[in-house]
């Protein structure tokens, strides 16, 4: 089976964070007896683990005794290392999983940065003043392309999040694609968010219409305060009303959720923290949460969104989180 970068990067994931438990205790014989079970599970796994110990070492780390767990072979170590600090150990695991990481997620990233007319990068936001006179708000490491001719208007958010402001023409449609979803408005202010799961839109003002590729499902109307989620893999569109104060937030540092997954959420703190933060636990990823979160603190924010749900954030490395329940 082939392993889209989403899965390749949560297998990965998975990967470090066994390395990270047989380094901590090397000699716990249940931790080796879980590695192995994970290990045996699935040849993707077996791939990842390979290439998490090659990252290790090509950035001069020692790999954890017993590492050679699978396959069944010796890793060569040289000599004994002198004692290295607590620091040193976090900072070379976290360059160990950057590495990793590149290898993976480069080509995709590197093919939103060709098509982007405008991005934003970690933590960072912009406003842009397009040239009919409708603004775009962009959030952390967000991208849009954008193409203006006199029969429409048309954005495509490539990656994260954005509030539009359209100017109205009665002769122009303004056209916002994301994912498999599709906005179309004359004039009127609403907020899009993309994700690996789905496309959420927002509806601040005025009227849009709204289409889930897939299944031909749309949304003739959405009322000021309407909510459509539209499903990534099937395109199917589900509606909720939300509080206008909270349509945008974002932009004034706030993030309100509401039943989304916590995975969906680490997503969106993701743009504004500086650290990979990396959620192995698939059953913690899974849980559904409600809440307000200040994204100008995304350290805190990861603490309590996992909170309730006996999740711990461990801070590896000023460079890497590791979110998990143990």
């Amino acid at each position: 089976m082939i392993q889209d970068d989403n899965e390749k990067r949560r297998t990965l994931e998975e990967a470090m964070d066994w390395l990270l438990r047989l380094k901590a205790d090397p000699d716990c014989p249940q931790v080796a007896r879980d590695i192995e079970h994970w290990l045996a599970r699935a040849e993707s796994n077996r791939t990842a683990w390979r290439d998490a110990l090659k990252a290790w070492e090509a950035l001069g780390e020692v790999p954890p005794r017993h590492a050679d767990l699978w396959p069944p072979r010796p890793v060569a170590v040289a000599a004994p290392p002198r004692r290295r600090g607590r620091r040193a150990f976090a900072t070379g695991a976290a360059l160990a999983l950057a590495a990793v990481l590149l290898l993976v997620l480069a080509a995709p990233a590197l093919m939103i940065w060709l098509q982007a007319d405008f991005r934003t990068g970690t933590g960072e936001s912009r406003v842009v003043t397009l040239v009919d006179g409708s603004t775009v708000n962009l959030s952390a490491d967000s991208a849009i392309d954008v193409e203006l001719t006199p029969e429409g208007r048309h954005v495509r958010l490539l990656s994260g999040q954005a509030f539009f402001d359209v100017a109205h023409d009665g002769r122009r449609p303004f056209t916002v694609g994301a994912g498999n979803a599709r906005v179309v408005v004359l004039g009127t202010a609403f907020d899009v968010a993309l994700d690996d799961a789905a496309t959420t839109v927002q509806l601040a003002r005025g009227v849009v219409g709204i289409s889930g590729e897939g299944d031909g499902q749309s949304v003739a109307e959405m009322a000021p305060g309407d909510m459509a989620t539209v499903d990534g893999a099937t395109g199917a569109i589900t509606r909720a009303t939300v509080p206008l104060e909270e349509i945008g937030a974002w932009r004034s540092g706030l993030l309100f959720v509401n039943d989304v997954t916590v995975d969906s959420v680490v997503a969106r703190l993701q743009r504004y923290h500086s650290a990979w933060i990396g959620v192995p636990d698939r059953t913690l990823g899974r849980q559904r949460v409600t809440g307000l979160y200040d994204l100008r603190d995304p350290d805190r924010a990861l603490k309590a969104l996992v909170k309730p749900h006996g999740g711990k954030v461990r801070s590896v490395s000023p460079y890497a989180r590791i979110v998990s329940r143990y």
